[in-house]
Protein backbone atom coordinates (compact mmCIF):
# COMPACT_ATOMS: atom_id res chain seq x y z
CA UNK A 1 0.00 0.00 0.00
CA UNK A 2 1.40 3.42 -0.96
CA UNK A 3 0.53 6.74 0.59
CA UNK A 4 -2.62 8.45 -0.68
CA UNK A 5 -2.25 12.03 -1.93
CA UNK A 6 -5.28 14.12 -2.83
CA UNK A 7 -4.23 16.49 -5.64
CA UNK A 8 -6.57 19.47 -6.05
CA UNK A 9 -5.95 21.47 -9.22
CA UNK A 10 -8.18 22.53 -12.11
CA UNK A 11 -5.31 22.12 -14.61
CA UNK A 12 -5.72 18.63 -16.08
CA UNK A 13 -2.24 18.74 -17.70
CA UNK A 14 -0.63 19.59 -14.37
CA UNK A 15 -2.48 16.77 -12.65
CA UNK A 16 -1.23 14.35 -15.32
CA UNK A 17 2.34 15.63 -14.90
CA UNK A 18 2.17 15.34 -11.11
CA UNK A 19 0.72 11.83 -11.24
CA UNK A 20 3.39 10.74 -13.74
CA UNK A 21 6.26 12.13 -11.69
CA UNK A 22 5.01 10.79 -8.36
CA UNK A 23 3.81 7.41 -9.59
CA UNK A 24 5.06 5.74 -6.38
CA UNK A 25 2.13 7.39 -4.58
CA UNK A 26 -1.57 6.75 -5.03
CA UNK A 27 -2.77 10.11 -6.38
CA UNK A 28 -6.48 10.89 -6.14
CA UNK A 29 -7.48 13.84 -8.32
CA UNK A 30 -9.98 16.64 -7.76
CA UNK A 31 -10.56 19.45 -10.25
CA UNK A 32 -12.08 21.86 -7.72
CA UNK A 33 -12.14 22.61 -4.02
CA UNK A 34 -15.77 21.53 -3.76
CA UNK A 35 -14.90 18.13 -5.26
CA UNK A 36 -12.01 17.77 -2.81
CA UNK A 37 -14.23 18.53 0.18
CA UNK A 38 -16.74 15.90 -0.98
CA UNK A 39 -13.95 13.31 -1.07
CA UNK A 40 -12.74 14.28 2.40
CA UNK A 41 -16.23 14.25 3.90
CA UNK A 42 -16.49 10.53 3.20
CA UNK A 43 -14.51 7.94 5.14
CA UNK A 44 -11.09 7.97 3.48
CA UNK A 45 -7.41 7.17 3.78
CA UNK A 46 -6.03 10.45 2.45
CA UNK A 47 -2.57 11.05 3.94
CA UNK A 48 -1.75 14.41 2.34
CA UNK A 49 -3.51 17.11 0.32
CA UNK A 50 -1.71 19.08 -2.40
CA UNK A 51 -3.93 22.09 -3.07
CA UNK A 52 -3.73 24.81 -5.73
CA UNK A 53 -4.30 28.27 -4.27
CA UNK A 54 -6.12 29.50 -7.42
CA UNK A 55 -9.17 27.36 -8.07
CA UNK A 56 -12.51 27.88 -9.84
CA UNK A 57 -15.22 28.64 -7.30
CA UNK A 58 -13.92 28.86 -3.75
CA UNK A 59 -10.37 30.13 -3.27
CA UNK A 60 -7.71 27.61 -2.26
CA UNK A 61 -7.09 29.29 1.09
CA UNK A 62 -10.78 28.98 1.95
CA UNK A 63 -10.70 25.26 1.08
CA UNK A 64 -7.56 24.95 3.21
CA UNK A 65 -9.33 26.55 6.15
CA UNK A 66 -12.26 24.14 5.85
CA UNK A 67 -9.92 21.14 5.66
CA UNK A 68 -7.97 22.25 8.73
CA UNK A 69 -11.11 22.96 10.73
CA UNK A 70 -12.40 19.46 10.01
CA UNK A 71 -9.10 17.59 10.23
CA UNK A 72 -6.28 19.67 11.76
CA UNK A 73 -3.78 16.79 11.60
CA UNK A 74 -4.14 16.27 7.84
CA UNK A 75 -1.10 17.70 6.04
CA UNK A 76 -1.81 20.27 3.31
CA UNK A 77 0.73 21.60 0.80
CA UNK A 78 -0.35 24.70 -1.12
CA UNK A 79 0.58 25.21 -4.79
CA UNK A 80 1.11 28.79 -5.92
CA UNK A 81 1.29 29.52 -9.64
CA UNK A 82 3.76 32.39 -9.47
CA UNK A 83 6.86 33.35 -7.51
CA UNK A 84 4.99 35.45 -5.00
CA UNK A 85 5.98 35.49 -1.36
CA UNK A 86 2.62 37.10 -0.59
CA UNK A 87 0.76 33.98 -1.78
CA UNK A 88 3.05 31.72 0.22
CA UNK A 89 2.67 33.84 3.35
CA UNK A 90 -1.12 33.89 2.92
CA UNK A 91 -1.13 30.09 2.62
CA UNK A 92 1.07 29.58 5.70
CA UNK A 93 -1.09 31.98 7.70
CA UNK A 94 -4.07 29.82 6.73
CA UNK A 95 -2.19 26.91 8.38
CA UNK A 96 -0.76 25.21 5.32
CA UNK A 97 2.05 22.82 6.28
CA UNK A 98 4.22 23.96 3.37
CA UNK A 99 4.01 25.36 -0.17
CA UNK A 100 5.42 24.65 -3.63
CA UNK A 101 5.54 26.81 -6.75
CA UNK A 102 4.76 26.26 -10.40
CA UNK A 103 6.57 25.34 -12.53
CA UNK A 104 7.21 22.33 -10.33
CA UNK A 105 10.64 21.83 -8.81
CA UNK A 106 10.46 18.03 -8.68
CA UNK A 107 13.28 17.49 -6.19
CA UNK A 108 12.04 20.13 -3.75
CA UNK A 109 8.44 18.90 -4.05
CA UNK A 110 9.54 15.30 -3.44
CA UNK A 111 11.41 16.38 -0.31
CA UNK A 112 8.44 18.31 1.06
CA UNK A 113 6.06 15.40 0.44
CA UNK A 114 8.46 12.90 2.00
CA UNK A 115 8.96 14.97 5.14
CA UNK A 116 5.22 15.36 5.73
CA UNK A 117 4.39 11.73 4.96
CA UNK A 118 7.25 10.36 7.05
CA UNK A 119 5.61 11.95 10.08
CA UNK A 120 2.62 9.66 9.61
CA UNK A 121 4.57 6.38 9.80
CA UNK A 122 1.96 4.25 8.01
CA UNK A 123 2.66 0.59 7.27
CA UNK A 124 3.94 0.08 3.74
CA UNK A 125 2.51 -3.03 2.13
CA UNK A 126 -0.79 -4.73 2.92
CA UNK A 127 0.36 -8.01 1.43
CA UNK A 128 3.47 -8.22 3.61
CA UNK A 129 1.88 -7.49 7.00
CA UNK A 130 0.27 -9.92 9.41
CA UNK A 131 -3.31 -9.85 10.65
CA UNK A 132 -2.46 -7.76 13.73
CA UNK A 133 -0.97 -5.05 11.53
CA UNK A 134 -4.05 -5.16 9.31
CA UNK A 135 -6.25 -4.62 12.37
CA UNK A 136 -3.99 -1.74 13.40
CA UNK A 137 -4.57 -0.22 9.96
CA UNK A 138 -8.34 -0.39 10.52
CA UNK A 139 -7.92 1.24 13.93
CA UNK A 140 -5.97 4.09 12.37
CA UNK A 141 -8.67 4.39 9.71
CA UNK A 142 -11.32 4.69 12.44
CA UNK A 143 -9.29 7.33 14.28
CA UNK A 144 -8.73 9.40 11.12
CA UNK A 145 -12.45 9.26 10.32
CA UNK A 146 -13.84 9.79 13.82
CA UNK A 147 -16.37 12.29 12.42
CA UNK A 148 -17.78 9.84 9.86
CA UNK A 149 -19.91 6.71 9.86
CA UNK A 150 -17.89 3.57 9.12
CA UNK A 151 -19.69 0.28 8.65
CA UNK A 152 -18.28 -3.11 9.55
CA UNK A 153 -18.41 -3.97 5.84
CA UNK A 154 -16.33 -0.92 4.89
CA UNK A 155 -13.73 -1.71 7.53
CA UNK A 156 -13.48 -5.34 6.42
CA UNK A 157 -13.16 -4.33 2.75
CA UNK A 158 -10.28 -2.03 3.64
CA UNK A 159 -8.08 -5.04 4.45
CA UNK A 160 -9.76 -7.52 2.08
CA UNK A 161 -11.46 -9.69 4.69
CA UNK A 162 -15.03 -10.94 4.88
CA UNK A 163 -17.13 -8.97 7.41
CA UNK A 164 -17.78 -12.10 9.48
CA UNK A 165 -14.11 -13.07 9.73
CA UNK A 166 -13.03 -9.46 10.29
CA UNK A 167 -15.54 -9.06 13.14
CA UNK A 168 -14.27 -12.18 14.87
CA UNK A 169 -10.56 -11.49 14.45
CA UNK A 170 -10.91 -7.82 15.41
CA UNK A 171 -12.43 -8.81 18.76
CA UNK A 172 -9.85 -11.53 19.33
CA UNK A 173 -6.95 -9.13 18.78
CA UNK A 174 -8.43 -5.94 20.27
CA UNK A 175 -10.45 -7.38 23.13
CA UNK A 176 -13.52 -5.41 22.02
CA UNK A 177 -15.85 -5.56 19.03
CA UNK A 178 -15.40 -3.14 16.14
CA UNK A 179 -18.48 -1.07 17.01
CA UNK A 180 -17.33 -0.76 20.64
CA UNK A 181 -13.89 0.30 19.44
CA UNK A 182 -15.41 2.99 17.21
CA UNK A 183 -17.37 4.28 20.20
CA UNK A 184 -14.21 4.31 22.35
CA UNK A 185 -12.46 6.39 19.67
CA UNK A 186 -15.33 8.88 19.57
CA UNK A 187 -15.47 9.19 23.36
CA UNK A 188 -11.71 9.65 23.60
CA UNK A 189 -11.87 12.43 21.00
CA UNK A 190 -14.85 14.01 22.78
CA UNK A 191 -12.95 14.05 26.09
CA UNK A 192 -9.97 15.62 24.36
CA UNK A 193 -12.15 18.38 22.87
CA UNK A 194 -13.99 18.95 26.14
CA UNK A 195 -10.69 19.27 27.99
CA UNK A 196 -8.63 21.33 25.58
CA UNK A 197 -10.93 23.32 23.30
CA UNK A 198 -13.55 26.02 23.47
CA UNK A 199 -16.05 24.20 21.25
CA UNK A 200 -19.58 24.01 22.61
CA UNK A 201 -21.34 20.67 23.07
CA UNK A 202 -23.19 20.84 19.74
CA UNK A 203 -19.93 21.53 17.89
CA UNK A 204 -18.17 18.64 19.63
CA UNK A 205 -21.04 16.29 18.82
CA UNK A 206 -20.73 17.22 15.14
CA UNK A 207 -16.94 16.83 15.15
CA UNK A 208 -17.22 13.22 16.29
CA UNK A 209 -19.99 12.29 13.89
CA UNK A 210 -23.24 12.90 15.79
CA UNK A 211 -25.84 14.91 13.91
CA UNK A 212 -28.05 14.96 17.00
CA UNK A 213 -26.31 16.46 20.08
CA UNK A 214 -28.85 14.84 22.37
CA UNK A 215 -27.73 11.40 21.19
CA UNK A 216 -24.12 12.35 21.92
CA UNK A 217 -25.00 13.61 25.41
CA UNK A 218 -26.96 10.45 26.19
CA UNK A 219 -24.23 8.09 24.98
CA UNK A 220 -21.46 10.10 26.69
CA UNK A 221 -23.27 9.97 30.04
CA UNK A 222 -24.05 6.26 29.68
CA UNK A 223 -20.35 5.48 29.19
CA UNK A 224 -18.75 8.00 31.57
CA UNK A 225 -21.45 8.68 34.20
CA UNK A 226 -21.13 12.39 33.38
CA UNK A 227 -22.83 14.67 30.89
CA UNK A 228 -20.32 16.42 28.60
CA UNK A 229 -20.82 19.67 30.54
CA UNK A 230 -20.27 17.91 33.88
CA UNK A 231 -17.11 16.27 32.50
CA UNK A 232 -15.75 19.61 31.24
CA UNK A 233 -16.43 21.27 34.62
CA UNK A 234 -14.82 18.34 36.43
CA UNK A 235 -11.64 18.71 34.34
CA UNK A 236 -11.53 22.48 34.82
CA UNK A 237 -11.93 22.10 38.58
CA UNK A 238 -9.16 19.50 38.75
Amino acid sequence: MSYNILLVDDDEDFRFEFRSVFENYNVIEAGSGEEALKILKKANEIDLVVLDITLPGQKGTKILKEIKETNPSLGVVIITGHSSKDSAIEALKAKADDYIEKPLNIQKTAEIIKVLLDKKGITSSLESIDIKDKIDRVKLFAEKNVDKKISLEEAAALIYLSPKYFSRVFKEISGVGFNDYKLDVKLKKAKELLSASGYNIDEIAYKIGYENPESFIRIFKKNTSFTPTEYRNKIKNG
